[in-house]
């Protein structure tokens, strides 16, 4: 019980309070922010188990947190340092205490969001990062989220908060006339997030969940500032939105991978394509095409039932528009499935004669346009599909079109 309070609490709190400890102490000391943040929690635990669950768990952490730190600056030379800073003739006997108003931490985990994701810091850092301060995820996590171990991890956040020093940033928002370009690369960051929950091959189902619930609450409080609340960050949660509508039967309940057309679309959440849909009708409002607003036009028709050409024939036209924009393999591979249902196998065909193999998606799609006409090169084509796949889930969906194929067809090879 006490573990399962913390564990939730941990997610909701953590971050909260690394922020605005962060912004009172210094961005240079983000980890003592850590440290003092995690101790509270560590004394919750033993605490809560012996004394029972207080009546106010969130507000206790805060006021045992903020006694941490008065207790840690008092008896540390660290303390003397910030007291530096006050103006000749303010009281040096205590440090001013962190504000943790609601408009406080709002502010704070704001300006943490931008600090984070700083360009001067590597791709991967910035994310490891951010799922640190910013959504309160345990170094386990992130390693799992990425597929890696926990000391490769804490390497490239040893790297990141070292660089955070280095930089001599402060925890604040970019000047006014910066801010458009930074949140550039902080939509980025979010996208990329999103996208390491949505299509990780990861066997923990929840981590995934947890990973697009904490992209999107991101997106959400940069559409909650005047400042950053721009077209672009709409659409960035439009298209959140509309594939996060699909998440839960997406997976099946042992974890395998359920594709498009396998999909119960009576169980896509209803609310959420209808928050995307306001979200992408926001977005509409300014005088920019960004990949953003293509990418959640593409989420939204996939997120409507049905396989008709109309449908179809929006979403071709979405991926020629975003190859114009931001030309990548996968889009390109993309567009063709897009055109094989508008045009069929022949048309699609011909665009891929050119098109040089990438991947286990190109052989997977290659196969898949060669079944009607020619089961021979489509079984070819599947069995270079499978050994290039890299998940077990995929491997067994591989497997299965091989297996259907040879009963249609009868080929034994």
């Amino acid at each position: 019980m006490v573990t399962d309070i913390i564990k939730d609490l941990y997610r909701k709190e953590f971050a909260r309070l690394v922020a605005v400890f962060s912004n009172k102490i210094g961005l240079g000391d983000i980890q003592l922010a850590e440290d003092l943040v995690g101790a509270t929690f560590l004394e919750a635990s033993q605490r809560w188990e012996r004394d029972g669950i207080p009546d106010n768990p969130s507000a206790w952490l805060y006021k045992v947190a903020l006694n941490n730190a008065r207790q840690h600056f008092r008896r540390n030379k660290i303390y003397k340092r910030k007291l530096s800073d006050l103006a000749p003739g303010e009281n040096t006997d205590t440090l001013p205490d962190p504000d943790f108003s609601p408009a406080a931490v709002f502010d704070s985990q704001l300006k943490m969001l931008f600090a984070v994701c700083n360009p001067a810091i590597a791709s991967e850092a910035q994310i490891a990062l951010a799922l640190r301060v910013l959504c309160g995820f345990t170094i386990e996590e992130i390693a799992r989220a990425f597929f890696t171990g926990k000391d490769t991890i804490n390497k490239r956040l040893f790297r990141a908060k070292e660089k955070l020093r280095d930089l001599q940033l402060r925890l604040e928002m970019p000047p006014a006339d910066q801010i458009a370009g930074r949140l550039d690369n902080v939509l980025h960051i979010i996208y990329l997030l999103f996208n390491e929950g949505y299509y990780s091959s990861s066997h923990d189902a929840i981590l995934r969940k947890h990973l697009c619930s904490e992209a999107l609450s991101l997106c959400g409080m940069l559409a909650a500032n005047p400042e950053t609340n721009t077209p672009k960050t709409n659409a960035l949660i439009a298209l959140i939105c509309f594939h996060s509508s699909r998440i839960e039967t997406r997976i099946s309940p042992t974890n395998e991978l359920i594709l498009y057309d396998d999909q119960d679309s009576g169980q896509w959440d209803k609310q959420l394509i209808s928050k995307g849909i306001q979200y992408l009708e926001t977005a509409a409002t300014g005088d920019e095409l960004s990949s953003y607003h293509l990418e959640a036009g593409i989420a939204f028709f996939n997120s409507q039932p049905g396989d008709t050409g109309e449908k179809w024939l929006q979403i071709l036209h979405h991926y020629d528009l975003l190859l114009q924009i931001n030309y990548t393999p996968a889009t390109v591979l993309n567009r063709i499935y897009a055109l094989y249902k508008t045009e069929g196998a022949a048309a699609a065909l011909k665009e891929m004669a050119d098109l040089p193999p990438t991947n286990h998606f190109y052989y997977t799609l290659k196969g898949q346009l060669h079944e009607e006409t020619n089961p021979e090169e489509s079984f070819i084509c599947y069995q270079m599909a499978l050994n290039t796949c890299q998940t077990a889930s995929e491997r067994r969906i591989i497997g299965t079109k091989i297996h259907t194929l040879q009963q249609k067809t009868a080929l034994n090879r």
